[in-house]
């Protein structure tokens, strides 16, 4: 019986593109990359074969495509304290309750595919958010706005600076961050760093 026959399964568009981009997501945590078929991801989202390969003819593109969806999937809302300071740790504990685990799946279960590939964890997380501003790029951008910092000072490697720290340390201990390192992260390291001379001068 041909699966995209049957009325409960006949989704069209980005309903359907959502349901075969969340079973490879689904698919590859469970069995990783190397094991993962077009056939086990078919069966999961319960359609066929060809559907996947019309949009996505390699599973190198099907599993990068399912890794982006999920990335760009529940992104939260920037916080808007009224300082940089509290939004960065805002943003940070919204990334231990919803993406600590995210970048040590990616290391775990990508092994085959980078190597594959060529790639890196670093090309998935450019690739998704390509032309796209973070919540850490807005909030940086109010804090310019407030005169809170110095835009002269955020080059693309300091504005990345405080999530790839965070990242890191996710990453070498394989829990979420505790609250002290994140307030050293901001405190100790990032906000001296970019805060404007007057703000210095007047503390």
């Amino acid at each position: 019986m041909d699966l995209e026959s049957e009325p409960l399964r006949r989704r069209r568009g980005a309903e359907l593109e959502d349901a075969l981009l969340a079973a490879a997501w689904d698919e590859l945590i469970e069995t990783g990359y190397a094991a993962l078929t077009f056939d086990a991801v078919a069966h999961r989202a319960g359609t066929s074969r060809p559907v996947i390969y019309r949009r996505w003819p390699t599973k190198a593109e099907l599993v990068r495509a399912a890794v982006d969806h999920t990335m760009l999937r529940d992104l939260p809302v920037p916080p808007d304290t009224g300082a940089l300071r509290t939004d960065l740790i805002a943003l940070m504990h919204f990334a231990n309750e919803h993406r600590a685990g995210f970048t040590v799946l990616l290391s775990y279960y990508l092994g085959p595919y980078f190597q594959e590939t060529g790639t890196s964890p670093a090309d998935l997380r450019e690739s998704a958010f390509e032309h796209r501003s973070t919540g850490a790029d807005l909030a940086l951008d109010r804090a310019a706005a407030r005169g809170e910092l110095d835009p002269a000072r955020l080059t693309p490697r300091i504005r990345s600076l405080p999530f790839d720290l965070y990242r890191h340390e996710a990453l070498m201990t394989l829990k979420p961050v505790p609250d002290d390192v994140i307030e050293e992260i901001v405190d100790e390291i990032f906000l001296p760093l970019v805060q404007s001379t007057e703000r210095e001068g007047s503390r």
